[in-house]
C-alpha cells in the first residue's frame, strides 16, 4: 500500500510540474514575443528559464501552497466577522473606525500569502523577479485586463478613500451603505435591501458622491412644499421643533431650513443630521410624520393637484 501510494504521488507530482513547466513555456513566450529583437535572439536558450526560476516542486510543497491558501482566507473570513461583531458593541463612534480596518487586514493577508508562495515555489533572485513580474504583468495585461484595473483601483481607493467600509456612497445611479470592501469590488446595500457588486475601476469613469466619508453622520435633506401665500414663519418653526424633537436628530450639528420659491409655491428643504447614518430613512419618515402633524393642527395644506402639475412640468 505505501509503495502503491509513493508510486502515485510521484507521478502526480510528475504530471504537475509537466503542465505548470508547459505554461511556464507559453508565457515566457508571451513576453518573448512582445520583447526587442536581442531578446529574440536569445530564444534559443528559453528552455533553461523553468529551471532557473522554477524550486524543486514536491508534494510537500504543494500541499504547504493549498495549506497558505486556506489560511489565508480562512484568517480573512474571521477577521471580518470579529471585526464585524466588535463595530456593533463598541461605542457608536467607534463602529466605522473598527469595519474601515477591514480592508487592510484583507490586505496584508493576501500580501504576506503571495510572498509565502512566491518563495516557496520561485528562486527570488533580482532577475528572476524581473522575468516573472514581466511575464505575469503581459499575461494579466491579455487575460485579466479589467480585473486588473479593478485590482489596481481598490488599491489606490485605500490610500485615497473616495469610500470607506460604513459610508453612504451614490455611484451611477446606485446608492446604499458600502458594507463589503473586496479586492476587486465592493458592495453596497440599498434602501430596498438588495446588495449590489460594484468594480473597483468605476473609480476612473463614473462620479462618486460620499455623504459622510468616513463620519458616522450623514446630512438628510427633507422637502416639503406648500402654495405662495402660506405662512413662512410658521412653517418654519414646525420644521425647527420637528428637527428638534425627534430622537434621531445629532443635535451637535447645525439645523438648517432653506426656501426656494417655485413656479407653483414655495419649497421648504429641512438640512439636519441623524446621530447615525444608517438612521437616514427612518430618520425622514420621524421628521415627516411631526411635521405633517403640527401642519395638519395650524390648517396648512399642501399645494392642489393643479399647483403639482406645475411643479411636475418645472422639474422636467
Amino acid at each position: 500500500m505505501g509503495q502503491f501510494t509513493g508510486q502515485f504521488m510521484g507521478q502526480f507530482t510528475a504530471q504537475f510540474t509537466g503542465q505548470f513547466t508547459v505554461v511556464w513555456r507559453f508565457l515566457a513566450g508571451l513576453v518573448l514575443s512582445f520583447s526587442p529583437v536581442p531578446v529574440l535572439a536569445q530564444e534559443d536558450n528559453s528552455d533553461e528559464l523553468p529551471n532557473q526560476i522554477l524550486t524543486n516542486i514536491t508534494t510537500q510543497k504543494i500541499l504547504y501552497g493549498i495549506l497558505a491558501v486556506l489560511v489565508a482566507y480562512g484568517s480573512i473570513y474571521i477577521i471580518q466577522a470579529i471585526a464585524n461583531w466588535i463595530s456593533e458593541r463598541v461605542p457608536r463612534r467607534f463602529r466605522l473606525i473598527t469595519k474601515q480596518s477591514i480592508p487592510f487586514w484583507k490586505a496584508l493577508i493576501l500580501l504576506v500569502m503571495g510572498f509565502y508562495l512566491a518563495n516557496l515555489f520561485f528562486k527570488l533572485s533580482e532577475s528572476n523577479v524581473v522575468a516573472v513580474t514581466g511575464t505575469i504583468a503581459v499575461a494579466l495585461g491579455f487575460a485579466f485586463k479589467d480585473y486588473a484595473s479593478s485590482v489596481i483601483a481598490g488599491v489606490i481607493a485605500l490610500f485615497e478613500a473616495p469610500y470607506r467600509v460604513g459610508d453612504r456612497v451614490t455611484i451611477s445611479e446606485h446608492y446604499g451603505e458600502v458594507v463589503s470592501y473586496g479586492l476587486r469590488a465592493i458592495q453596497i446595500q440599498t434602501p430596498d435591501d438588495n446588495l449590489i457588486t460594484i468594480p473597483h475601476n468605476k473609480t476612473w469613469t463614473e462620479a462618486i458622491s460620499n455623504a459622510n466619508s468616513g463620519e458616522l453622520e450623514a446630512q438628510v435633506a427633507t422637502n416639503f412644499y406648500f402654495s405662495h401665500d402660506v405662512d413662512v414663519e410658521t412653517v418654519m418653526t414646525i420644521l425647527y421643533q420637528a428637527a428638534y424633537s425627534s430622537k434621531y436628530t445629532q443635535l451637535k450639528l447645525p439645523i438648517v431650513v432653506v426656501i426656494q420659491e417655485k413656479i407653483w409655491g414655495t419649497q421648504f428643504k429641512l438640512r439636519s443630521y441623524p446621530i447615525d447614518a444608517r438612521d437616514e430613512f427612518i430618520y425622514k419618515t420621524d421628521l415627516i410624520r411631526r411635521a405633517k402633524a403640527a401642519f395638519a393642527y395650524e390648517k396648512i395644506s399642501y399645494p392642489s393637484l393643479m399647483q403639482l402639475g406645475l411643479m411636475e412640468e418645472d422639474e422636467d
